[in-house]
């Protein structure tokens, strides 16, 4: 089976929401030239949607705002770009991601570039896709999701975390790189943190991470949610709507 859009890109590639979907499509189609089935999986609810629904149409951005906004977050942090974007951008403030360092830039550049809230370019009209959608989501007891999650970050880190993210420093503030388990890295190469706090900040930071995934995902009512050992009832479902005519 093959895989797609895993070590596609370099750090250094400008990748959007908009740039992943046109990625994605043509991926599909030349799936769909020998198969009839494509299973996409994964949290980046964003990315998932642009696949889905696609994306509005935003203007460019000249780079040398880019540059300045990563250049002042690197400087102040995320405090200060919180309360950039509730200054100039009050409307997505209230409803955006401001946890989210990349989502908050990028609403600040397009401010910064058109003068407009970013929310003003969503148009909310879902592309239509020639292919059927079946929307599934899978949802383990909390308890159990937060041990994997813990589990997880313990072989990242056996398997080399550190070193790989010791050899990113010159890259350390490039939006992919502001991501967990990288920036609680660069806190600890800093001189901020001990190792042992910052391996626990990863694993409460994909914990809050997946916390805020679940709520992403629960408001979209098209989603039907199976939960472990449900792998029957999984199965009859994507098989019922196989069965279903595309509309």
């Amino acid at each position: 089976m093959s895989h797609y859009f895993i070590a596609s890109q370099s750090i250094v590639d400008k990748v959007t929401a908009a740039i992943f979907e046109a990625y994605a499509m043509q991926k599909v189609a030349d799936i769909f030239a020998t198969n009839n089935i494509v299973v996409m999986t994964g949290g980046t609810g964003l990315y998932i949607k642009a696949f889905c629904e696609g994306m509005d149409a935003i203007p460019d951005v000249p780079e040398v705002i880019r540059q300045q906004i990563k250049g002042e977050f690197a400087q102040y942090g995320l405090n200060w770009l919180q309360q950039q974007i509730q200054q100039y951008d009050p409307l997505y403030y209230q409803k955006g991601e401001i946890q989210n360092p990349q989502r908050l830039m990028r609403a600040l550049e397009v401010y910064k570039a058109t003068g407009k809230s970013i929310w003003q370019f969503h148009k909310n009209e879902k592309a239509k896709r020639d292919f059927n959608i079946i929307k599934i989501a899978l949802e383990l007891p909390k308890e159990q999701l937060h041990h994997n999650i813990n589990h997880r970050v313990d072989n990242m880190m056996e398997a080399g975390l550190l070193n790989e993210v010791q050899s990113l420093i010159p890259y350390q503030y490039i939006n992919a790189l502001q991501t967990v388990g990288y920036k609680e890295l660069f806190d600890f190469f800093k001189g901020e943190v001990l190792l042992t706090d910052a391996v626990e900040n990863i694993k409460k930071n994909t914990r809050q991470y997946a916390k805020r995934q679940m709520t992403w995902f629960k408001k979209d009512k098209d989603y039907q949610w199976f939960q472990t050992g449900e792998q029957q009832q999984l199965y009859q479902h994507i098989d019922n709507r196989l069965k279903t005519p595309f509309k």
